[in-house]
């Protein structure tokens, strides 16, 4: 049984869980977080390989097919707490990092049926591209399953409940650039005003429309005009745009009507603006037969009436440009209840860490599970 082998490593992991939480790092500066666990698993006689191009690292246990991983995310956030600005995990990391180490250590007191499991500590989740880096790096290059964890918000699931998908949305975002002259406030014919161009550019948007069955959003998130001198009309201004679509295709249709009414601007108040890419999060593809072995384990540990159904919520996570990048990949990630509130990247976040442990139960019957098969 998993649950002896979880229950005798529970001080172990309240201890690294302590460690992580207490010494937070922000995305692609984990560097003490990659020494502290490459030491750690190293000391368990654990393979352990690093990148020299970034932070992170995996870990190893058995050999040859099949290959089945587990990803925890790593990074912190950097936001004010207590009126002090501070590396804070405030997204549940620190809760990801330590059930990946669990899941480890009781597969490693366990044994496996045969395979390999791999641990992908990944670096910078939070700004959506430190997967790409673990894909560039060919870390999953040879596994068949991939999953993850991410803890929930009490909104969506109470403490004891967990779910075997996590259906994120798609999440485009987007900076842009009025580039016009700057006008004297008595002479307006003699210019134009960006922030009439802006104020035109957020109606527009409003009037954008998708197939209302999908969820799908667009805002305006930031938009800077003018200086000091109210007797001077900006010509320039910067504005990032937050577009979101549940699903990959949505989003994509979001950007062209995005891209047709920003060029409707240029022409309307002609003086150029210009568009360009900050960051991508692409919609969830999960793997049914992967999302069939998490719920069994699910039930396993939780009972039936604890065994949600998937969980769809417009928020992103990066895991998913593993599936995306390499479509071979059977993945999907587990969905924790853990009593979290007030709510993910609140800087006074708090959860249940019981939930700790029966994550890791749920990730390791899930390991096994796949490998039996």
């Amino acid at each position: 049984m998993v649950k002896q082998f979880v229950e005798k490593l529970q001080p172990d992991i309240q201890n690294v869980f302590d460690h992580l939480h207490t010494n937070p790092e922000v995305s692609w500066k984990e560097e003490n977080t990659t020494t502290y666990l490459k030491q750690l698993l190293e000391e368990k006689g654990v393979k352990v390989t690093t990148f020299p191009d970034s932070t992170g690292l995996i870990a190893e246990i058995g050999s040859g097919k099949p290959v089945v991983a587990v990803r925890a995310d790593m990074d912190a956030l950097w936001q004010e707490v207590e009126g002090v600005f501070q590396a804070n995990h405030s997204c549940g990391h620190d809760a990801h990092m330590s059930m990946a180490v669990g899941v480890l250590l009781t597969l490693l007191m366990k044994g496996l049926p045969k395979g390999s499991v791999r641990f992908i500590f990944q670096p910078a989740e939070e700004t959506g591209n430190g997967a790409l880096r673990m894909v560039e790096n060919g870390v999953v290059d040879d596994v068949d399953y991939l999953y993850g964890v991410h803890l929930r918000p009490v909104q969506e699931m109470k403490g004891g409940q967990a779910s075997p998908a996590i259906i994120h949305g798609a999440g485009l975002f987007m900076e842009g650039n009025i580039a016009g002259e700057d006008t004297h406030g008595a002479r307006p014919h003699l210019g134009n005003n960006a922030i009439e161009a802006g104020s035109a550019m957020v109606e527009l948007l409003k009037g954008i429309y998708l197939d209302p069955m999908i969820p799908y959003s667009v805002k305006v998130t930031k938009f800077q005009a003018g200086g000091d001198n109210p007797n001077i009309i900006p010509g320039s201004a910067v504005f990032t745009l937050d577009l979101r679509a549940q699903t990959n295709e949505a989003l994509q249709q979001l950007r062209e009507q995005v891209e047709g009414k920003i060029e409707a601007v240029e022409k309307a108040y002609n003086f150029p603006v210009s568009l360009r890419v900050m960051d991508y999060v692409p919609a969830a593809e999960t793997d049914s037969q992967a999302q069939g072995y998490m719920e069994e384990a699910i039930k396993e540990v939780l009972g039936n009436e604890h065994t949600m159904e998937p969980i769809v919520t417009s928020g992103g996570d990066d895991f998913h440009f593993y599936t995306i990048k390499r479509p071979h990949l059977k993945a999907t990630m587990l969905g924790l209840g853990a009593n979290l509130k007030p709510g993910l990247h609140h800087p006074q976040m708090t959860f249940d860490r019981e939930a700790i442990f029966s994550g890791i139960e749920i990730l390791a019957h899930t390991v096994v599970k796949t490998l039996d098969q």
